[in-house]
């Protein structure tokens, strides 16, 4: 990711902000669910939406996580 990308993106979640290559997509989702689920993270409704969306568009793509210690 470039800086100028990173920045863009600053704090969004994924139904703010998606990586302009869509071919990343589903592999940004499992990286965001994975920290999700490795720190216990809530998630808002509009994140929800955003991120079950994307599976449907991803049914091929596994999240992979390992709880916190």
């Amino acid at each position: 990711m470039s800086a100028a990308s990173n920045r863009s993106k600053a704090d969004k979640d994924p139904a703010e902000w998606l990586p302009s290559d869509g071919s990343y997509h589903c592999t940004y989702a499992a990286t965001w669910v994975g920290t999700k689920l490795r720190w216990d993270l809530a998630v808002d409704e509009n994140e929800r939406q955003a991120l079950l969306g994307l599976a449907e568009d991803c049914p091929t793509t596994t999240v992979v996580y390992e709880p916190a210690a």
